[in-house]
């Protein structure tokens, strides 16, 4: 079972329709201009297009089979006392005193540009289940860090 926020969920659904709809055409027509062209043992468009069109039904059943086993957590029901899956949570590494917020997200939502870290991760592992004010050590791969978490939120 993968659990993910509503926006996870409708990112989700708005990729697979985008490959099933929009993608999946194009590599189609591209097979079928290709195979016009003639003897397909040496059409290297051909080829081409087969490839893509087998990585791309890899990823639309790979979606669908995650989009199978989610479920959307109900927001409204997550407290913000102690950090978990949505969690947003504004820590202090403790060797240089930087400040950095991380929302804790299903793997398939993790980015790190927006923020967002995976539940899998060390430093999420670590974070789960915590106070304001407790002190975690990490293993990552510098190192051990250790954060003191100064807010929680959702």
């Amino acid at each position: 079972m993968e659990y993910m926020s509503q926006e996870g969920y409708d990112k989700l659904v708005a990729e697979l329709h985008e490959l099933e709809s929009v993608e999946l055409p194009k590599v189609r027509e591209a097979i079928s201009e290709a195979r016009d062209k003639g003897d397909l043992s040496e059409n290297f468009e051909y080829h081409a297009a087969k490839r893509e069109q087998a990585r791309l039904l890899g990823r639309i059943r790979f979606k669908q089979r995650v989009l199978e086993h989610a479920r959307v957590i109900d927001m409204s029901r997550l407290g913000s006392d102690k950090v978990g899956l949505l969690s947003k949570v504004e820590m202090t590494n403790l060797r240089n005193n930087a400040r950095m917020t991380y929302t804790i997200a299903s793997p398939h939502e993790a980015n790190l540009r927006e923020g967002k870290i995976s539940i899998q991760s060390p430093i999420a592992q670590a974070l789960l289940n915590k106070k304001v004010g407790d002190e975690v050590e990490v293993r990552v791969p510098i190192g051990i860090q250790k954060f003191r978490i100064e807010r929680i939120s959702l």
